[in-house]
């Protein structure tokens, strides 16, 4: 009979720890948008690290990442590099939150050494432009749009479509082009940002999304207040996101 009690305090302990133990065990899936992947890179080792739990994350354009979704029919949270990039995969989507704002911009080499002034300047010959491919990915759409709303549709002299943002930018990094539109936060010290007042209509709010796939109902919580915390907005900060509060 004395043994009893000591019985209860250690079934106590093992049913308070058993539900971390059991979620540091098994590892979320995650797919994110390409170019994102510096500051969730690090918003998932900082997870892990204050957890347990793994983070298995898929890296890839919105088109790669719905087509996967869609086949394997599996994962936790997808990572959106804007709203409308859930729609293709909406079946497997349970919630979502708003996370930050995703600034799509026009950017040119350190110095603007073509002299070009904003987006109407992509229709001159002498320029050489480099956007995203529509098909595959949000920032590529939202170039489209934009040189269809300053009247620039088959005008401009597209020299190449990366199939992430990373592809993009790195082609103005290299000297493969004069201008890109890509997201702010992909901007580098060595290309200045050409302020445009036309672009403000084209900002886009990176979602983070439940898939109702998902086995690990314990994971995606945690995972979600982690995200809420501000540990995870300073991360998205200090890489040039505005945070949504």
């Amino acid at each position: 009979m004395k043994r009893f009690p000591l019985l209860l305090c250690v079934a106590a302990v093992l049913a308070l720890t058993f539900p971390t133990s059991a979620l540091a065990e098994k590892a979320l899936h995650v797919y994110c948008g390409a170019g994102m992947t510096r500051p969730f890179g690090e918003i998932a080792a900082a997870f892990t690290k204050k957890t347990g739990i793994g983070m298995e994350v898929t890296y890839a354009n919105a088109g790669q990442i719905q087509s996967q979704l869609n086949t394997a029919q599996e994962g936790d949270f997808f990572i959106a590099g804007a709203a409308e990039e859930l729609k293709p995969v909406k079946k497997y989507v349970s919630a979502t939150r708003d996370l930050v704002k995703h600034i799509p911009v026009l950017a040119v080499a350190k110095g603007n050494p073509r002299n070009i002034s904003g987006i109407k300047d992509l229709g001159r010959s002498d320029l050489r432009v480099v956007l995203g491919d529509a098909r595959a990915t949000p920032i590529g759409k939202i170039a489209d749009k934009a040189l269809a709303d300053a009247g620039l549709t088959g005008k401009v002299n597209v020299v190449s479509r990366g199939v992430t943002a990373p592809s993009i930018f790195n082609a103005l990094n290299v000297g493969e082009c004069d201008a890109i539109i890509v997201w702010k936060e992909n901007v580098t010290a060595a290309m200045d940002i050409l302020a445009d007042p036309a672009m403000d209509a084209y900002v886009k709010t990176i979602p983070a999304a439940t898939l109702s796939v998902s086995s690990n109902p314990g994971g995606q919580q945690a995972f979600l207040d982690f995200l809420a915390s501000d540990e995870a907005k300073n991360i998205w900060e200090k890489h040039g996101y505005v945070v949504l509060n």
